[in-house]
């Protein structure tokens, strides 16, 4: 199953459904307005929302990109981790820090009140920040309670989603630094259009990881196929690990950071700053630069047969005061 969010004027927006082709939508109804009212009740939502995306008759409508927002317009909790250890490696590389010795997930609580619409535009105050895109899969959680196992978190996983997420690679080695961890270098993320139930994505979903090619592209050249398996926590694990001193919410979204492999050679890269560790390794200094105003990216999770199951992401930047 796959639901999305068309903006209605409300702050979460009005929660949709979507057809198996992913051609049409149609409204979820007065009682599941939104994807987190649905997500609260889940054990009964779901069975209702099935049977509405299943049924034919009247009440379907196109589906329009450009009216989509985040299929989680806001929530109130995001959990970023980092769970793809070359990333881990060449950001080291690249932010001159020291290696991290450790056998537990990495892990930031980020902005929540806002994702951004898959063709939102990115709003940014100066390009001097060092404006970059991740891209990344994620999960949506109903309640957990504190303590679980890998083996119990997994059933708590509800809907995958695929994320970008936005960072300011100028102010993020000042702000980790700290200790205190990231605000200002970490704005709103970027969701594309479906979030999707993981029968979904079929064989695609195994051992807790997305293994699909995120195809991303910068100003319509491909910059990366990176693959989405070779995470090294799974979002069980992922999971399990956020709420081990706490209940986690309804709602929560927890991302699988930058998505990134070991042959990046062949398969590229996610953001830019992997790449740019990798010049310095090869080159000694980076030569790609960040994004300016009015650079786009595009970014599409595809399985083997060409299937999109999450939609895109395309999106473009705006400075403010840019001419």
């Amino acid at each position: 199953m796959r639901l999305a969010t068309r903006a209605d004027g409300s702050p979460d927006g009005e929660l949709m459904v979507v057809s198996a082709d992913a051609a049409r939508w149609r409204a979820a109804g007065a009682e599941w307005p939104n994807l987190l009212a649905a997500m609260e009740h889940w054990d009964v939502a779901e069975p209702a929302l099935r049977a509405l995306a299943d049924a034919e008759g009247s009440g379907w409508e196109a589906f329009e990109p450009t009216q989509a927002r985040a299929p989680l317009p806001r929530s109130w909790q995001w959990l970023d981790g980092s769970a793809f250890s070359t990333h881990g490696d060449l950001m080291q590389v690249a932010f001159g820090l020291d290696p991290i010795s450790s056998d537990r997930p990495l892990m930031y609580q980020g902005m929540s009140d806002r994702f951004l619409g898959p063709c939102e535009e990115a709003r940014f105050p100066s390009e001097a920040d060092g404006i970059d895109f991740e891209g990344e899969f994620g999960v949506i959680v109903d309640a957990v309670p504190m303590g679980v196992s890998v083996e119990q978190a997994a059933r708590h996983i509800r809907l995958l989603v695929q994320i970008n997420d936005w960072s300011l690679r100028a102010i993020a080695p000042i702000e980790m630094k700290t200790g205190f961890g990231w605000v200002q270098a970490k704005p709103a993320c970027s969701m594309a259009p479906f979030a999707v139930t993981p029968d979904a994505l079929g064989a695609d979903w195994r051992e807790g990881r997305v293994c699909l090619d995120l195809c991303v592209d910068w100003n319509g050249e491909r910059f990366g196929r990176v693959a989405g398996e070779e995470m090294a926590f799974s979002f069980p694990e992922l999971v399990a690990h956020a709420a081990r001193t706490r209940d986690l919410v309804a709602g929560t979204v927890i991302g699988s950071g930058t998505v990134s492999n070991a042959a990046y050679a062949e398969r590229g890269s996610a953001c830019i700053s992997e790449r740019r560790a990798i010049e310095m390794i090869a080159h000694g200094a980076p030569r790609t630069p960040f994004m300016t105003d009015g650079d786009g990216v595009r970014m599409v999770a595809e399985t083997a047969q060409g299937a999109q199951p999450f939609g895109g992401i395309d999106q473009r930047v705006k400075v403010i005061g840019a001419a």
